[in-house]
């Protein structure tokens, strides 16, 4: 009779989970299923979160702002971004301080097409709680110097610009299976340059997260999937930079079916966000 009960509350546990049509899962590294509440304890008992997004996907940019706000409600939080530019910090820092308005912002800071409705709701976020926001990435003009001629023309820069770069000679390893990958993918006519461009960028969003750390404080980042997949690219170099440093990462993966983790998506994070691929775009 016991295994009968147990049996029909099984069969009717199943019956639940196919009718509850989630429009997302977490899971751990090597596919077990994890809640948020999981994720969010691991995010509050560490210095850096490294959200791994798709830039287009609703549900991403929808779970990074509840994030951020849960983080908040425990821990101190500083906020930064893979979508604003480095050169841009003091625009970023003027309409934190409410010395300009969005449309000033607008104007003057390299914004994304995505931002109004995929990023301003993360930084207004920090103006209306006064958290730091950190524009961590490269300007992309100094990234497309790299992508032709090598970190070497970095150094043709002036001092200013420079300090808008993670410091040079930026460390390099040709040999990281992400940008192994990045070749292959590029075919036959990539130049090697190609991915240190990527590093360009990688590195100095790890440099700018170093720098910005502070005691007993979280410092959420918000960057491309591929920019911390395989605990590589900003992960690498934050590791290079500093290596006490305690790091949490959180991959995006779209897939039909949710309520497993596909073998090609294991290991690509400490938390991997498995996203209904049928969620509604941004963009």
């Amino acid at each position: 009779m016991k295994t009968t009960f147990l049996s029909l509350v099984l069969l009717f546990t199943i019956v639940i989970e196919a009718q509850d049509k989630k429009a997302y899962q977490l899971f751990d590294r090597n596919g077990k299923k994890l809640s948020y509440k999981k994720l969010l304890k691991s995010a509050e008992s560490t210095q850096v979160v490294l959200f791994g997004e798709f830039h287009n996907n609703a549900i991403s940019h929808w779970l990074e702002l509840e994030l951020t706000k849960d983080i908040s409600q425990n821990k101190a939080i500083v906020q930064g971004a893979e979508m604003l530019e480095s050169d841009n910090q003091k625009q970023v820092n003027q309409y934190l301080n409410g010395e300009i308005n969005q449309k000033k912002l607008d104007s003057t800071a390299r914004l994304w097409p995505n931002y109004k409705t995929d990023y301003k709701p993360l930084v207004d976020f920090a103006l209306e709680n006064k958290n730091p926001f950190v524009a961590t990435n490269i300007p992309r003009r100094f990234a497309s110097i790299v992508s032709k001629k090598g970190f070497e023309a970095l150094e043709t820069l002036s001092a200013e610009e420079k300090s808008w770069i993670a410091p040079q000679p930026i460390p390099y390893d040709a040999n990281l299976p992400g940008y192994l990958e990045m070749m292959k993918m590029m075919g036959e006519h990539t130049s090697p340059n190609m991915p240190k461009a990527q590093a360009s960028k990688d590195a100095t969003m790890a440099y700018f997260i170093n720098k910005n750390l502070k005691e007993n404080t979280v410092f959420i980042h918000y960057n491309g999937s591929y920019h911390s997949d395989n605990f590589e690219g900003i992960s690498w170099y934050l590791k290079t930079y500093n290596s006490a440093v305690q790091i949490i990462t959180i991959s995006t993966v779209e897939q039909k079916d949710i309520s497993k983790l596909e073998q090609e998506n294991y290991n690509k994070a400490n938390f991997i966000l498995v996203i209904d691929e049928d969620v509604t775009k941004t963009y």
